[in-house]
């Protein structure tokens, strides 16, 4: 907590709402593919769909929950609100006999995720000075993949105990009890001026800064290579990897996120946010490349838990540079549309993922991704500036 000193109050709530939810949440996730293929009977083209769908819908109200975050000027209803529903169906899951129940409960936990995300990631950057945006977004980033850690090794800990995969499920319920409580006495609104009238949805679009618009351009490219990580456990299932190793390798790699995120948040007050990004982008390729050829145990574990590193270089500071662009009474509105770019994607991503996987092998699907990855560094190489000062400016 000592690198983090000085950020307000209010961060440090959200971060503990995010770690506790991450709880809930990662002692269902990892697990959940074993669920779907052993107990519900699904496939690969089965978790696609629904991982697709969820994401796409999430993204969707993620849209216009920025869009009314600003409008009404508050932030902290749509947080409380938010959390409260996801908390609430999720571990109802553990209760799910068949695909569509499943499909239902995951869509409405992402609905719960699409109408508090961008008022929260607004609500950090209205509370926090402008040069500790990186810090503020990489201390987030790491409490969120600190519960990622926490929550598979609880859920194993459940499992050695004997309890059933549902069960485990069910006991998700707890975390976010807790999140409730943070979220309704710890979160403070800080209200803030609304400068102006507050365009229509359709028109803020053209309202944006047109880096911001590439940036968007380039994420969108990136999101459509960027399928679940689902497919990821599955990958690590073809090459034989226990169960139980899946936990442990989970709350790994995120281990590896919540590290790089603290660093990378914080460096990118100094460096600049672009030069992390496309970094992470990169190595994005080079992994999925790895994930598609890799066939023995050993060598994909370590690959898995390296697979950390990507997006600990690029979350904080992807949501950092969202923040620096444009004025704090259309944060709000530039949150929901990078959120709503990123998830719109998931669906045809996840879909075009496991077709690929299934009509021509892992390898291709891998292959695709990373090539996507690449195109969005590109992009930003080639269209956007990597001084420190100006990235964000203007054009």
């Amino acid at each position: 907590m000592k690198l983090y000193r000085g950020l307000p109050p209010t961060v440090f709530a959200l971060g503990w709402i995010s770690f506790f939810t991450d709880l809930s949440s990662e002692m269902i996730y990892p697990l959940l593919p074993v669920f779907l293929s052993t107990v519900i009977g699904a496939g690969a083209v089965g978790l696609g769909l629904m991982e697709g769908l969820a994401e796409a819908t999430a993204s969707l109200v993620k849209l216009f929950s920025g869009y009314f975050t600003d409008k009404t000027g508050k932030r902290k209803p749509f947080i409380v609100v938010g959390y409260g529903l996801a908390g609430l169906v999720r571990p109802l899951i553990g209760l799910a006999f068949h695909l569509p129940m499943v499909v239902v409960l995951r869509f409405l936990d992402r609905f719960g995720k699409g109408i508090r995300s961008a008022p929260r990631d607004a609500l950090i950057a209205d509370v926090t000075p402008p040069d500790q945006l990186g810090a503020a977004y990489g201390f987030h980033r790491a409490m969120d993949h600190a519960g990622s850690v926490v929550g598979p090794l609880v859920a194993l800990l459940l499992l050695g105990f004997g309890f059933t995969l549902r069960q485990v499920f069910l006991f998700a319920v707890l975390p976010a009890m807790v999140v409730m409580v943070i979220a309704v006495w710890r979160v403070e609104e800080r209200p803030h001026a609304k400068l102006k009238p507050v365009p229509r949805l359709s028109g803020a679009w053209q309202t944006f800064n047109p880096r911001f618009r590439t940036f968007l351009g380039a994420i969108g490219i990136f999101s459509l290579g960027n399928a679940s990580d689902a497919f990821l456990l599955l990958a690590l299932a073809d090459a034989k990897v226990p169960t139980h190793w899946l936990v442990v390798l989970w709350a790994a790699h995120n281990a590896l996120k919540m590290v790089v995120s603290a660093w990378s948040g914080r460096l990118s007050d100094r460096v600049g946010r672009l030069r992390l990004i496309v970094l992470g982008w990169f190595l994005y390729g080079l992994m999925y490349l790895g994930f598609g050829w890799v066939q023995t145990l050993l060598p994909m574990c370590v690959l898995f838990i390296a697979y950390g590193v990507v997006f600990g270089l690029t979350e904080p500071c992807q949501k950092a540079l969202t923040a620096d662009f444009g004025e704090a009474h259309a944060r709000g509105r530039r949150f929901g549309f990078f959120n709503a770019v990123m998830g719109l994607a998931a669906l045809p991503a996840s879909l075009l993922f496991g077709w690929l996987w299934t009509a021509f092998g892992k390898p291709y699907a891998f292959a695709a991704g990373a090539g996507l990855a690449w195109s969005a560094a590109a992009l930003c190489l080639w269209r956007l500036p990597f001084d420190r000062y100006n990235e964000a400016r203007p054009s």
